[in-house]
């Protein structure tokens, strides 16, 4: 018997019943009577519903992630140009180091986004990048770790391609990962559900 999870009442109507088979002072239909004593129900709480957001909200509204570049004359600079370099390494920096909307740290969020693959197990991917725009981290440069979310899909998906489109709903946690080529991602998703893409999100 795990005495941690009985509930009291019963462990208590256990140990009158055993008493009562020694102690004279315990009456038999007292006895009777404790063990059909209700027995609280205790009934879990049921998880928040998760919240549709836009990705927009995952950038929080201070920040500017031009300000630090607000007149300076692109077309002054070639390709070839060592500013032109060390401007692009400063935007890559300071894309990978963006802050995160901590408010939504915690919360249940559904949000669509584009498949940036990680990792697969016999044809099925359980680790992913959630992107906003098609082609990102692939085809042209990693967002802003504020746009993008590592996810770890509750059970493998079979079949899952990159830049496939999928809803992705979960218990949001800011959390920085860097994938290496892929780019930094400022949220995580664990143990996230994945459902293909449709215009009107599935019921959760």
């Amino acid at each position: 018997m795990n005495l941690l999870r009985t509930p009291f009442c019963a462990l208590a109507a256990a140990a009158l019943l055993a008493l009562a088979g020694c102690d004279p002072m315990v009456k038999p239909k007292a006895a009777a009577a404790l063990t059909n004593a209700p027995v609280p129900v205790v009934v879990a709480a049921a998880a928040p519903a998760a919240r549709d957001i836009p990705w927009e909200e995952l950038i929080p509204k201070a920040w500017d992630p031009t300000k630090r570049f607000r007149g300076v004359n692109l077309d002054n600079l070639k390709d070839n140009d060592p500013r032109a370099r060390q401007m692009l390494e400063d935007l890559r920096a300071t894309w990978d180091n963006a802050p995160v909307n901590t408010a939504l740290d915690g919360e249940a969020v559904r949000l669509p986004g584009f498949v940036v693959p990680l990792e697969s197990v016999d044809g099925a991917i359980k680790d992913f990048l959630l992107v906003p725009y098609f082609g990102a981290c692939i085809h042209t440069p990693p967002p802003p770790a504020n746009q993008i979310i590592h996810v770890l899909a509750a059970t493998p998906q079979k079949g899952l391609r990159a830049m496939d489109t999928v809803w992705v709903s979960g218990t949001l946690e800011a959390a920085r990962f860097n994938s290496g080529e892929m780019g930094v991602s400022g949220y995580q998703l664990k143990q996230a559900r994945v459902e293909p893409y449709t215009e009107k999100p599935p019921q959760s």
